[in-house]
């Protein structure tokens, strides 16, 4: 695996941005949009994925990292979970939760597959700034 030097080059964001793209379109959508508390409750969840991934990666170590990782595939579940309610409530059709569900399930496949992989490859401290000069 290369070294990642930006949370925007992590696979599980980008996934969870296009999940993030596609709530977003849905909960727009007319009768979708007046359910105030699914429409908000699913948007918060899908942000929330890509919020974890990126708030973990600028964190101090792995172990927090992990942490945050945990989270966003806990919110990713909670979007999938979303889903099934709106397509209950015909406010998206069997086709837009497929599609939408299958990017959720893959962003927490993608998470998962990165949890273990910094499970198995710890590193005590994840980035440095030593060239940095710091004046007090």
């Amino acid at each position: 695996m290369t070294a990642i030097t930006r949370f925007e080059e992590i696979e599980a964001w980008k996934t969870a941005r296009q999940l993030t793209n596609s709530v977003y379109a849905h909960t727009n959508q007319a009768g979708f949009n007046r359910d105030f508390g699914l429409r908000d409750q699913i948007r918060r969840a899908s942000i929330s994925v890509m919020s974890n991934i990126a708030e973990g990666f600028e964190s101090r170590t792995d172990v927090q990292f992990i942490n945050f990782l945990g989270m966003a595939r806990a919110s990713a579940g909670e979007v999938r979970a979303q889903l099934y309610i709106a397509l209950d409530q015909n406010y998206i059709t069997e086709e837009q939760f497929k599609e939408t569900f299958a990017m959720a399930e893959t962003c927490s496949r993608q998470t998962a597959r990165f949890i273990k992989y910094l499970e198995t490859n710890p590193r005590p401290r994840r980035a440095s700034d030593n060239a940095a000069d710091y004046e007090a």
